[in-house]
Protein backbone atom coordinates (compact mmCIF):
# COMPACT_ATOMS: atom_id res chain seq x y z
CA UNK A 1 0.00 0.00 0.00
CA UNK A 2 3.00 2.76 0.72
CA UNK A 3 4.55 1.58 -2.36
CA UNK A 4 1.57 2.08 -4.50
CA UNK A 5 0.82 5.54 -2.90
CA UNK A 6 5.07 7.06 -3.53
CA UNK A 7 3.99 5.28 -7.44
CA UNK A 8 1.10 7.81 -7.24
CA UNK A 9 2.92 10.52 -5.95
CA UNK A 10 5.99 10.64 -8.26
CA UNK A 11 3.55 10.31 -11.08
CA UNK A 12 1.68 13.64 -10.03
CA UNK A 13 5.18 15.05 -9.58
CA UNK A 14 6.28 14.16 -13.01
CA UNK A 15 3.18 15.59 -14.61
CA UNK A 16 4.03 18.89 -16.84
CA UNK A 17 2.79 22.21 -14.48
CA UNK A 18 4.36 24.75 -16.86
CA UNK A 19 0.83 25.13 -18.86
CA UNK A 20 -1.57 25.67 -15.90
CA UNK A 21 1.19 28.12 -14.04
CA UNK A 22 1.19 29.78 -17.51
CA UNK A 23 -2.47 30.04 -18.17
CA UNK A 24 -2.88 30.91 -14.29
CA UNK A 25 -0.39 33.90 -14.98
CA UNK A 26 -1.75 35.05 -18.80
CA UNK A 27 -5.61 35.16 -16.72
CA UNK A 28 -3.51 37.48 -13.81
CA UNK A 29 -2.28 39.91 -16.84
CA UNK A 30 -5.81 40.14 -18.62
CA UNK A 31 -7.39 41.03 -15.39
CA UNK A 32 -4.68 43.52 -14.23
CA UNK A 33 -4.69 45.33 -17.97
CA UNK A 34 -9.02 45.53 -17.84
CA UNK A 35 -8.37 46.98 -14.29
CA UNK A 36 -5.65 49.62 -15.40
CA UNK A 37 -8.49 50.19 -18.65
CA UNK A 38 -11.08 50.80 -16.63
CA UNK A 39 -8.97 53.30 -13.94
CA UNK A 40 -7.85 55.26 -17.78
CA UNK A 41 -11.10 55.08 -18.59
CA UNK A 42 -12.97 56.89 -15.16
CA UNK A 43 -10.10 59.37 -15.15
CA UNK A 44 -10.43 60.29 -18.84
CA UNK A 45 -14.21 60.56 -18.23
CA UNK A 46 -13.34 63.07 -15.13
CA UNK A 47 -10.61 64.96 -16.70
CA UNK A 48 -12.82 65.56 -19.48
CA UNK A 49 -16.20 66.50 -17.16
CA UNK A 50 -13.64 68.79 -15.56
CA UNK A 51 -12.38 69.88 -18.55
CA UNK A 52 -15.96 70.84 -19.87
CA UNK A 53 -16.74 72.72 -16.54
CA UNK A 54 -13.85 74.88 -16.45
CA UNK A 55 -14.38 79.06 -16.71
CA UNK A 56 -14.28 80.13 -20.08
CA UNK A 57 -15.49 76.67 -22.00
CA UNK A 58 -18.62 76.44 -23.30
CA UNK A 59 -20.98 73.69 -22.53
CA UNK A 60 -24.13 72.68 -24.36
CA UNK A 61 -27.60 72.52 -22.43
CA UNK A 62 -29.47 70.53 -24.74
CA UNK A 63 -28.98 67.20 -25.20
CA UNK A 64 -28.27 65.16 -28.74
CA UNK A 65 -31.98 63.60 -28.62
CA UNK A 66 -34.82 64.23 -26.64
CA UNK A 67 -34.92 67.04 -23.32
CA UNK A 68 -33.34 65.08 -20.84
CA UNK A 69 -32.29 67.41 -17.95
CA UNK A 70 -35.34 69.75 -19.04
CA UNK A 71 -38.87 69.56 -18.38
CA UNK A 72 -41.77 71.29 -19.85
CA UNK A 73 -43.16 73.83 -18.18
CA UNK A 74 -46.59 73.37 -15.99
CA UNK A 75 -48.21 76.46 -17.38
CA UNK A 76 -51.43 74.55 -17.47
CA UNK A 77 -52.29 75.09 -21.16
CA UNK A 78 -48.98 74.54 -22.78
CA UNK A 79 -48.52 72.97 -26.25
CA UNK A 80 -46.27 69.76 -27.31
CA UNK A 81 -42.59 70.36 -26.71
CA UNK A 82 -40.73 67.78 -29.31
CA UNK A 83 -37.24 67.45 -30.94
CA UNK A 84 -36.53 67.67 -34.59
CA UNK A 85 -33.10 66.39 -35.25
CA UNK A 86 -31.37 69.49 -33.94
CA UNK A 87 -34.34 71.77 -33.29
CA UNK A 88 -36.75 71.94 -30.00
CA UNK A 89 -39.73 72.62 -31.33
CA UNK A 90 -42.23 74.48 -28.77
CA UNK A 91 -46.10 74.19 -30.07
CA UNK A 92 -48.43 77.31 -29.40
CA UNK A 93 -49.64 77.43 -26.03
CA UNK A 94 -52.51 79.75 -24.41
CA UNK A 95 -50.70 81.70 -23.96
CA UNK A 96 -47.32 80.04 -22.53
CA UNK A 97 -45.35 76.74 -23.96
CA UNK A 98 -41.58 76.27 -22.05
CA UNK A 99 -39.58 74.01 -20.50
CA UNK A 100 -37.70 74.29 -17.51
CA UNK A 101 -34.27 73.18 -16.35
CA UNK A 102 -33.50 70.35 -13.50
CA UNK A 103 -29.84 70.26 -13.34
CA UNK A 104 -27.07 72.26 -11.55
CA UNK A 105 -26.59 75.81 -12.85
CA UNK A 106 -24.82 78.82 -11.86
CA UNK A 107 -26.22 81.51 -9.89
CA UNK A 108 -24.14 84.31 -11.32
CA UNK A 109 -21.23 84.57 -13.14
CA UNK A 110 -22.26 83.29 -16.38
CA UNK A 111 -23.24 83.55 -20.18
CA UNK A 112 -25.76 81.77 -22.07
CA UNK A 113 -26.64 81.96 -25.57
CA UNK A 114 -29.45 80.25 -27.94
CA UNK A 115 -30.77 80.53 -31.12
CA UNK A 116 -34.86 81.25 -31.66
CA UNK A 117 -37.05 81.02 -34.65
CA UNK A 118 -40.82 82.81 -34.54
CA UNK A 119 -41.91 79.78 -37.11
CA UNK A 120 -45.74 81.33 -36.42
CA UNK A 121 -47.44 83.79 -34.30
CA UNK A 122 -46.97 87.34 -33.01
CA UNK A 123 -45.57 87.53 -29.30
CA UNK A 124 -42.35 86.88 -27.90
CA UNK A 125 -39.72 83.58 -29.11
CA UNK A 126 -37.73 84.86 -26.22
CA UNK A 127 -38.74 84.13 -22.67
CA UNK A 128 -35.71 83.36 -20.66
CA UNK A 129 -35.80 83.23 -17.39
CA UNK A 130 -32.52 83.00 -15.63
CA UNK A 131 -31.12 83.41 -11.76
CA UNK A 132 -29.26 86.66 -10.57
CA UNK A 133 -27.48 85.33 -7.43
CA UNK A 134 -31.36 84.42 -5.22
CA UNK A 135 -33.23 85.98 -7.19
CA UNK A 136 -35.05 85.63 -10.92
CA UNK A 137 -35.35 88.12 -13.74
CA UNK A 138 -37.03 87.22 -17.27
CA UNK A 139 -34.95 88.59 -20.69
CA UNK A 140 -37.71 88.82 -23.02
CA UNK A 141 -37.83 89.07 -26.96
CA UNK A 142 -40.90 90.02 -28.73
CA UNK A 143 -43.03 90.69 -25.82
CA UNK A 144 -46.43 92.71 -25.69
CA UNK A 145 -47.49 92.17 -29.62
CA UNK A 146 -44.26 91.47 -30.99
CA UNK A 147 -41.49 93.80 -30.41
CA UNK A 148 -40.84 94.73 -26.96
CA UNK A 149 -37.21 93.67 -25.64
CA UNK A 150 -36.17 94.30 -21.73
CA UNK A 151 -35.72 92.60 -18.14
CA UNK A 152 -39.34 91.53 -16.49
CA UNK A 153 -38.50 92.50 -13.64
CA UNK A 154 -37.10 95.59 -12.60
CA UNK A 155 -37.83 96.56 -8.84
CA UNK A 156 -41.13 95.62 -9.66
CA UNK A 157 -41.62 96.99 -13.02
CA UNK A 158 -41.47 94.86 -16.42
CA UNK A 159 -40.00 94.83 -19.58
CA UNK A 160 -42.72 97.29 -21.27
CA UNK A 161 -42.16 99.63 -17.99
CA UNK A 162 -38.76 99.72 -16.96
CA UNK A 163 -35.42 101.41 -18.60
CA UNK A 164 -34.23 98.39 -20.26
CA UNK A 165 -37.25 98.38 -22.45
CA UNK A 166 -37.08 99.10 -26.58
CA UNK A 167 -38.37 97.58 -29.91
CA UNK A 168 -36.85 95.62 -31.99
CA UNK A 169 -38.51 93.93 -34.76
CA UNK A 170 -38.56 90.24 -35.22
CA UNK A 171 -39.62 88.76 -38.44
CA UNK A 172 -41.32 85.14 -38.19
CA UNK A 173 -39.36 82.22 -39.76
CA UNK A 174 -36.43 83.75 -39.39
CA UNK A 175 -33.56 83.00 -37.04
CA UNK A 176 -32.20 85.38 -34.35
CA UNK A 177 -29.21 85.11 -31.47
CA UNK A 178 -29.87 85.99 -28.07
CA UNK A 179 -26.83 85.77 -25.23
CA UNK A 180 -26.68 87.06 -21.83
CA UNK A 181 -24.65 87.76 -19.14
CA UNK A 182 -24.71 87.87 -15.07
CA UNK A 183 -21.43 88.95 -14.13
CA UNK A 184 -21.36 90.47 -10.42
CA UNK A 185 -22.18 94.32 -11.48
CA UNK A 186 -24.32 94.04 -14.43
CA UNK A 187 -27.28 92.02 -16.47
CA UNK A 188 -25.83 92.01 -20.25
CA UNK A 189 -28.07 91.32 -23.44
CA UNK A 190 -27.63 90.79 -27.02
CA UNK A 191 -29.58 90.36 -30.08
CA UNK A 192 -27.59 89.07 -33.32
CA UNK A 193 -24.25 90.26 -30.88
CA UNK A 194 -25.66 93.21 -30.80
CA UNK A 195 -26.32 94.98 -27.34
CA UNK A 196 -29.80 95.36 -26.61
CA UNK A 197 -29.21 95.37 -22.61
CA UNK A 198 -27.31 96.55 -19.96
CA UNK A 199 -28.74 96.99 -16.57
CA UNK A 200 -26.98 97.66 -13.07
CA UNK A 201 -27.29 95.19 -10.21
CA UNK A 202 -26.20 97.05 -7.42
CA UNK A 203 -29.37 98.85 -5.32
CA UNK A 204 -32.11 97.23 -7.69
CA UNK A 205 -34.34 94.48 -7.40
CA UNK A 206 -35.37 91.36 -9.87
CA UNK A 207 -38.19 89.53 -10.16
CA UNK A 208 -40.43 87.44 -12.54
CA UNK A 209 -43.70 88.11 -13.69
CA UNK A 210 -46.58 85.41 -11.82
CA UNK A 211 -46.87 83.74 -15.29
CA UNK A 212 -43.52 82.30 -15.39
CA UNK A 213 -42.73 81.14 -11.93
CA UNK A 214 -42.66 77.68 -13.20
CA UNK A 215 -39.37 78.56 -15.36
CA UNK A 216 -37.40 79.09 -12.74
CA UNK A 217 -34.26 78.82 -12.13
CA UNK A 218 -33.62 78.74 -15.70
CA UNK A 219 -36.14 77.81 -18.50
CA UNK A 220 -37.38 78.72 -22.08
CA UNK A 221 -40.76 80.01 -22.77
CA UNK A 222 -43.03 81.58 -26.22
CA UNK A 223 -46.04 83.49 -26.04
CA UNK A 224 -48.68 82.48 -28.31
CA UNK A 225 -46.34 81.56 -30.85
CA UNK A 226 -44.90 78.37 -31.85
CA UNK A 227 -41.21 78.49 -31.72
CA UNK A 228 -38.05 76.65 -32.51
CA UNK A 229 -34.85 76.68 -29.85
CA UNK A 230 -31.74 75.54 -31.18
CA UNK A 231 -27.29 75.86 -30.20
CA UNK A 232 -27.91 76.48 -26.41
CA UNK A 233 -25.59 76.43 -24.30
CA UNK A 234 -23.44 78.14 -21.32
CA UNK A 235 -20.28 78.87 -20.17
CA UNK A 236 -19.08 80.22 -16.58
CA UNK A 237 -17.07 83.05 -16.31
CA UNK A 238 -13.27 83.96 -15.70
CA UNK A 239 -11.97 85.55 -13.14
CA UNK A 240 -11.50 88.20 -15.54
CA UNK A 241 -14.83 88.99 -16.63
CA UNK A 242 -16.47 88.44 -13.51
CA UNK A 243 -15.70 91.84 -12.26
CA UNK A 244 -16.08 94.27 -15.58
Amino acid sequence: MRIAIIWIWLLLAALPTNGWAQETAEKGKQADTAKASSESGQASDAAEAGEADKPGKWKALFPDEGIEGWEVSDFGSQGEVRRDGELLVLEKGHPLTGINYKLAFPKENYELEFSAQRIEGNDFLCGLTFPVADEFCSFIGGGWGGGVVGLSSVDGYDAAENATSLYYTFENKRWYKFRLRVDSKNITGWIDDKEVIQQEREGHKFSTRIEVYVSRPLGLCAFSSKVALRDLRYRKLTAAEQTP
